[in-house]
């Protein structure tokens, strides 16, 4: 143990806490998440909407909006205020594709798991030679076993 851990035993229990397998995995994770959030959200804004907003007339649904109150064009400062329910709409649709993807692999994964489970035993697992060797030695043990127990009559 190093000199700080031994005064503050919480520092050793957060360096273990930190090494373990499932930290190291949840953190790839969130990192891999965020990455394939800029895909979506640039598959979205650049393949999904443009055909979307051509069939609808050439709407761009990220201008979208429901304006309370109009900007003042006497003034310099930005005094709309609105609400952009175009940027809700890509958001939605941005979660739909997430969640397809998601569906996508967790079918993937259950599909694996389902044609691995339908395996039979032998195709499962076959011993390797050492366990084959070391049931051998336990047939033959059982074998002698039972021809030196006396019989009763």
């Amino acid at each position: 143990m190093q000199a700080a851990e031994k005064r503050v035993p919480i520092l050793g229990e957060f360096r273990e806490f930190i090494a373990r397998g499932n930290v190291i995995d949840l953190a790839v994770g969130v990192i891999l998440g965020a990455a394939f959030g800029d895909i979506v959200k640039s598959l979205v804004d650049e393949v999904v909407m443009p055909p979307i907003g051509l069939l609808t007339s050439g709407i761009d649904f990220a201008q979208l909006k429901w304006v309370l109150k109009p900007d003042n064009p006497a003034t310099k400062a930005n005094e709309e205020v609105a609400v952009h329910y175009g940027a809700f709409l890509n958001t939605m649709i941005k979660f739909v594709i997430v969640a397809w993807v998601v569906f996508l692999l967790v079918k993937l994964v259950n599909t694996i798991r389902r044609r691995d489970a339908a395996k039979p035993d032998s195709e499962k697992a076959a011993p390797g030679p050492q366990e084959a060797l070391l049931m051998e030695i336990r047939d033959l043990l059982k074998t002698q076993g039972e021809s030196r127990t006396p019989t009763r009559h």
